[in-house]
C-alpha cells in the first residue's frame, strides 16, 4: 500500500470534510479545501506531470515552495505520477540546495509561482523554464539544463566528510526488541531496489551539521508502517485537527501530514513566520483552530515559554488531546510536571527515530500517574517499544550485543529501509548505526545522548545532555542548552526565571554534578535559537558565545596595575564561590588552600586570560603553587613588561599603560626622516600583503603615491622569482623589474637621500643623520591561542591608512579563522568554519575580503573587517589548497581534493571555470605567473599543469 492510495481511500469516505486549512494569522478568514477538492487538484497536477515529464523507471520531482493551502494537492499530485517528491526549502542556503539537487540528480522541479524570481536567482544556471504556470495550482515546471546533465556523475565522486552510517548485516548478534504484532513480508530477492518506479515516496537530505549532507531516499514500504501504527497509538479519527509543525525537509512532516489525510482528519498549515511567534502561534493552534494532536520537538514546545504552556498548551481546558515530543532528548520529568496543569488530560508521548530510517522507530506513552504530586521526579523516561516493522539492537564498541548496560543503538527491519546517497539496492533487514547511546535496564532503553555529544573533559568521558538535564531541573532555569565550544569550553546557555542568579546557579550545579561536568561558563540568553527543524541551533549558540567573548575582551581593557589587582581579587572570589563583599583577599592566600581545585584553577586561568586579552605563559603553574600576590606579579610582568619595577599590592597606584614601549610601529614602513603619505585609489583599499613563501602583494597604490620624494625604492622580483633587497644603484634596481610590475612591487624606505643616490641600502641606514636606528633583537611580542594544530601559513595585511592597524589572518584545526592585531596581539575577530582549516588565506584584489578553503569542501569568502561570510563556494571534496588572486582580473584560483582547480569571481559569486586535473587531488596551492600569464597546478597524482587562466 502506498501513501497516495491510503489518502484516496480516506477521501472516498470523507469527501465533504475539510482536509486542509491554511491560516496566515493576519486577521483574514482562513482558507480550507475539502478532500474532494484536494483530490481533484492533485489529479490535475498528475496529468500535467505525466504529459511533460518524460521519465523512464523511477522519477523524483523537486518541490520548491512554502507551506500553503495547496501543499497536500501538490504532494499527492507528484506521488500519483508515480514519482517521489523532493522538498527544497526556499530559505535554505543556495549552496546546500544546489548540492541536494545535484546529488539527487533531479531532472524536474516544481516552483511555486511567487518564488520563481528567488529560484532563478539561486539556481538559474541549472534549470530551464519548461512550461507556463499550471492553471489553478500555482506552480511552474523547470527542467534540468542539458549543459548540466553530467551532474550526477560529478557528484557521484563526492566523499562525504561526515562518518557514513554503516549498513550492518542483520545476522549480527544484538539486543532485539520487536512488537509481537509485527509481520513483514520477506522479498525472495533478499534486497530492496530503489530503481523500481513505485518504490520511493520522498527524498530528503540530512541537516549537514557534521559535514556534507546525506541524501535519504525513502520507500513507501518504510514510511507507511509508521503512519498506520501511530494512527492507532494516537487513536486518530475524522474529528481530529493536526498541526503541520515540521518543515517539509524534516521527515516528521510526512507523519503529521499523512496521519491526518489518511484518517479523514484535518491538517492545519500556517506560514513559517508565524511558527516563530509563540503568542500568535499558540492562539492559532488552541484558540482559533482547536488543534487536538501536536507532534513537535521539545525545543519547539519550550519556545512557547512556561506561561503559554501552562495557560494554553497544557491547560485544564486545552483542546490538545495528544502531545508527541521527538527529535531531541525528552525533557526532564520535573520540568514537564511544572508545565502541566493538575487537571490537564493531554496524553504525552516520547518519540525516537532517525532520518536514515525514516521517520520514528519507538514510542512511549508517559503514564498518567507520574504527574501526581507524590510521584518521584527523577523517574527516567524510556524510549519505548519499537513501532510496526521496526527492529532495535544495542551494541558495544566491539559490535557485541548489550543486554544490560550501555551501548549504541542500531535501527532497521526487514522493509524499514532507506537508500543513502548513491545506494541503489540495500539488503532486507539492514541495520543502521544511529550515533545515539542508550542504557539497557530491565529490557528498557534509556537515552543517554548523541555520539557526537559525548565529550572527554578532564580525563572523564560523559554526554553533555547530562548537564542539560541537571540544569533544566533547577528552579531558576526556564530552559537551557549546552555546547562544547570548539571542543574546549563547556558552555551552558540559560533562559532564566525571574529569580535567576548566576552565582547561585553555579553552586546548585556543583551540588548535583561531578566536577568534570560543571560548565566553564553560564551565558544568559533571551530565547533559544532554533533550526528550521525546530531543534536547538548549536551553530547559532556558538556565534552568540563568540560575540559574548569578543564583548568581554573589549570590556576588559585594564587601565593599570591597580585595576588588575582589584579585578584579580574579584575573579578569585567568583571562581571559589566566596562572598563578593568589600573584604580583600590576603596577599598570602594560595588558591588550592582557599577551596580551589585543579578544575577551578583552569577556570580561573581562563578568566584571567580573557581579562588581560592575551595568553599568559606559565600562569597555571603559578596559580597552583603560589600566592595570589605571586599570581598578580606574574601577570603584571607579562602585561606591563615596560614597568620600571614590580608593584606591591599594598601600595599599588594607577599608571597609564604605555603603548609599544614608545615605539612608533605602524607596520606600514620604517620611518627614518620626513613624513610621507600614501594616496588612496578611490573606492579601493590600498594595502600590502605578505603570505606563504614570502609572496609580496601590494595593491591599489597610485604611481605617484608609490614614488614619493626623498625615498629609496627597493625592487622586488616578479611573482615567479624570489624576492630580495637589491644593494646596487636605483637605476640597476629598476632594470630588474619589468614595466608596470614596478608600480606594484615596491617597498619604500623614507630617507633624505636623493633618488639618484648610488649608496647601498645598508649605507643609507647607517648614514641617516636625523634618526637613530635601534639594535635588532628577537623577543615574543604576543601569542594567540588557536586551540589546535596550525598547518596554514599566516597572511599579513598592512593597510596604507595609518589609522587602520595591520592584521594577521590564520586558520586552525579547531575550525577557527582568526584576525589578530599585528601590534597588540589582540583578536579582532574569530570565525568558526565548518571543519578544520589547512588552507592558507589570501586577500582579494580590492582588499575587502579574505579567501580560505576548508575541510568541509567549501571555499569561504569572509569580510576582512568582521569575518562575516560574504560567499561560500561548494567544491565536492576537502579544500586544503591555498588560493591565489590574479592582480589583473581579480579572479581567485584554488584547488580541491575533488581533482579540480576553480576560477572564482567572488564579487558576482560565480565560478568562471573549473578544470579537471586528470587524476589526483589538488592539495598544492596554484602558482600564478605574470610573464607568461600562466597558472601552474600540481596534483597528488604526480602531474604539473600549466593552465591559461583567461
Amino acid at each position: 500500500m502506498m501513501l497516495q492510495e491510503l489518502v484516496a481511500r480516506a477521501a472516498g469516505v470523507h469527501s465533504a470534510r475539510a482536509a486542509v486549512c491554511f491560516d496566515d494569522c493576519s486577521g483574514k478568514p482562513p482558507a480550507s479545501y475539502t478532500y474532494a477538492t484536494v483530490v481533484e487538484l492533485a489529479a490535475e497536477l498528475t496529468a500535467f506531470l505525466q504529459k511533460h515529464c518524460g521519465h523512464q523507471g523511477k522519477c523524483e520531482i523537486g518541490l520548491y515552495c512554502y507551506p500553503g493551502i495547496n501543499l497536500p494537492s501538490w504532494i499527492l499530485g507528484i506521488l500519483q505520477v508515480p514519482a517521489a517528491y523532493s522538498p527544497i526549502d526556499p530559505d535554505a542556503p543556495p549552496t546546500i540546495s544546489t548540492y541536494f539537487m545535484k546529488k539527487s540528480n533531479l531532472q524536474y522541479i516544481l516552483v511555486e509561482n511567487d518564488k520563481i524570481n528567488k529560484f532563478r536567482m539561486s539556481h538559474a544556471a541549472f534549470f530551464d523554464h519548461n512550461s507556463s504556470a499550471i492553471e489553478h495550482i500555482g506552480l511552474t515546471l523547470f527542467q534540468m539544463s542539458s549543459s548540466n546533465t553530467d551532474f550526477s556523475s560529478e557528484v557521484g565522486n563526492v566523499k562525504s566528510n561526515c562518518e557514513p552510517f554503516k549498513a550492518v548485516d542483520n545476522s549480527q548478534p544484538g539486543f532485539t526488541v520487536c512488537p509481537d504484532q509485527t509481520k513483514v513480508k520477506t522479498s525472495e530477492a533478499g534486497y530492496m531496489d530503489a530503481g523500481h518506479k513505485d518504490t520511493l515516496a520522498y527524498v530528503l537530505h540530512t541537516s549537514g551539521t557534521t559535514g556534507i549532507p546525506k541524501i535519504v531516499r525513502v520507500p513507501h514500504k518504510c514510511i507507511v508502517p509508521n503512519i498506520q501504527h501511530l494512527k492507532c497509538i494516537f487513536e486518530i479519527t475524522q474529528e481530529d485537527v493536526l498541526f503541520l509543525a515540521s518543515p517539509l525537509t524534516f521527515d516528521p512532516s510526512v507523519v503529521e501530514l499523512f496521519m491526518a489525510l489518511t484518517s479523514g482528519a484535518s491538517i492545519l498549515v500556517v506560514p513559517n513566520t508565524v511558527k516563530m511567534m509563540p503568542v500568535e502561534l499558540s492562539a492559532a493552534l488552541f484558540h482559533h483552530h482547536h488543534v487536538t494532536v501536536l507532534q513537535a520537538t521539545p525545543t519547539l514546545l519550550r519556545s512557547f515559554g512556561a506561561h503559554l504552556i501552562k495557560s494554553r498548551v497544557l491547560s485544564a481546558n486545552t483542546s490538545l488531546r495528544v502531545l508527541a515530543l521527538g527529535g531531541e532528548a525528552f525533557p526532564v520529568l520535573s520540568l514537564l510536571k511544572s508545565w502541566k496543569h493538575k487537571e490537564n488530560k493531554t496524553s504525552i508521548f516520547n518519540l525516537y527515530g532517525i532520518t536514515e530510517v525514516s521517520s520514528w522507530a519507538t514510542c512511549y506513552k508517559i503514564p498518567e500517574e507520574v504527574f501526581s504530586a507524590d510521584f518521584r521526579t527523577d523517574f527516567p523516561i524510556p524510549l519505548g517499544s519499537p513501532l510496526l516493522g521496526t527492529k532495535l539492537e544495542v551494541r558495544d564498541a566491539n559490535g557485541s550485543a548489550v543486554l544490560e548496560g550501555e551501548g549504541q543503538i542500531f535501527i532497521g527491519g526487514e522493509e524499514r529501509i532507506c537508500f543513502l546517497d548513491d545506494e541503489v539496492t540495500v539488503p532486507l533487514g539492514t541495520m543502521r548505526e544511529t550515533g545515539d547511546f542508550v542504557r539497557v535496564k530491565n529490557a528498557k532503553l534509556f537515552f543517554l545522548g548523541r555520539k557526537d555529544n559525548q565529550i572527554k573533559r578532564h580525563s572523564k568521558r560523559f554526554n553533555i545532555e547530562y548537564l542539560q538535564q541537571v540544569a533544566e531541573d533547577l528552579c531558576q532555569v526556564e530552559a537551557c542548552a549546552v555546547t562544547w565550544y570548539q571542543q574546549e569550553k563547556l558552555v551552558l546557555f540559560v533562559l532564566p526565571k525571574d529569580d535567576f542568579e548566576e552565582r547561585e546557579t553555579f553552586k546548585e550545579l556543583q551540588k548535583h554534578l561531578p566536577a568534570y561536568a560543571v560548565p566553564d561558563e553560564i551565558v544568559v540568553i533571551k530565547a533559544l535559537p532554533l533550526t528550521a527543524h525546530g531543534k536547538v541551533d548549536i551553530a547559532e549558540l556558538n556565534k552568540i558565545y563568540q560575540n559574548h567573548l569578543n564583548s568581554r575582551r573589549r570590556d576588559s581593557k585594564l587601565s593599570g596595575a591597580e585595576e588588575l589587582w582589584e579585578r584579580l581579587q574579584y575573579l578569585w572570589k567568583c571562581v571559589l564561590g566566596l562572598p563578593c563583599d568589600s573584604t580583600g583577599i590576603s596577599k598570602d592566600a594560595v588558591f588550592l588552600y582557599s577551596g580551589g581545585d585543579s578544575l577551578k584553577a583552569l577556570r580561573f586561568h581562563e578568566e584571567i586570560e580573557i581579562l588581560v586579552g592575551k595568553a599568559v605563559p606559565g600562569l597555571l603553574e603559578v596559580i597552583l603553587s603560589h600566592s595570589i600576590e605571586e599570581v598578580y606579579r606574574h601577570i603584571l610582568k607579562m602585561v606591563f613588561p615596560d614597568e620600571e619595577q614590580l608593584m606591591n599590592p599594598d601600595n599599588v597606584t594607577k599608571r597609564k599603560l604605555r603603548g609599544n614601549s614608545g615605539e612608533d610601529l605602524h607596520g606600514k614602513y620604517i620611518k627614518l626622516t620626513s613624513e610621507g603619505s600614501l594616496e588612496i585609489t578611490s573606492g579601493l583599499i590600498p594595502f600590502v600583503a605578505l603570505n606563504r613563501g614570502n609572496h609580496f602583494f601590494p595593491m591599489n597604490f597610485t604611481k605617484s603615491s608609490m614614488q614619493p620624494k626623498n625615498t629609496v625604492q627597493v625592487g622586488v622580483e616578479p611573482l615567479q622569482q624570489p624576492s630580495f633587497l637589491h644593494s646596487k644603484t636605483l637605476g640597476v634596481m629598476k632594470s630588474h623589474v619589468q614595466g608596470s610590475e614596478l608600480e606594484n612591487r615596491i617597498l619604500t624606505l623614507e630617507n633624505n637621500a636623493s633618488t639618484n643616490d648610488h649608496s647601498s641600502v645598508q649605507q643609507i641606514l647607517a648614514e641617516g643623520s636625523h634618526s637613530s636606528v635601534a639594535e635588532l633583537a628577537l623577543c615574543v611580542r604576543w601569542k594567540s591561542n588557536t586551540r589546535k594544530c596550525v598547518d596554514a601559513s599566516p597572511l599579513l595585511i598592512i593597510p596604507a591608512k595609518e589609522e587602520v592597524s595591520a592584521s594577521v589572518y590564520v586558520g586552525s584545526h579547531s575550525h577557527a579563522m582568526q584576525a589578530i592585531d599585528l601590534d597588540l596581539g589582540e583578536i579582532k575577530w574569530e570565525k568558526t568554519l565548518g571543519d578544520r582549516i589547512e588552507s592558507s588565506a589570501c586577500v582579494s584584489k580590492c582588499g575587502n575580503f579574505i579567501v580560505v578553503g576548508c575541510y568541509d569542501g567549501l571555499v569561504y569568502v569572509l569580510q576582512r573587517s568582521d569575518g562575516e561570510i560574504h560567499w561560500t563556494f561548494v567544491t565536492e571534496d576537502t579544500v586544503k589548497s591555498s588560493a591565489v588572486v590574479d592582480p589583473s582580473s581579480g579572479l581567485v584560483y584554488i584547488g580541491s581534493h575533488d581533482q579540480h582547480v576553480y576560477a572564482l569571481d567572488i564579487y558576482n559569486k560565480v565560478c568562471i571555470w573549473k578544470l579537471h586535473c586528470e587524476g589526483g587531488a589538488v592539495f598544492s596551492s596554484p602558482c600564478l605567473s605574470s610573464f607568461p600569464h600562466h597558472l601552474y597546478v600540481a596534483t597528488l597524482g604526480g602531474l604539473l599543469l600549466a593552465v591559461n587562466p583567461v
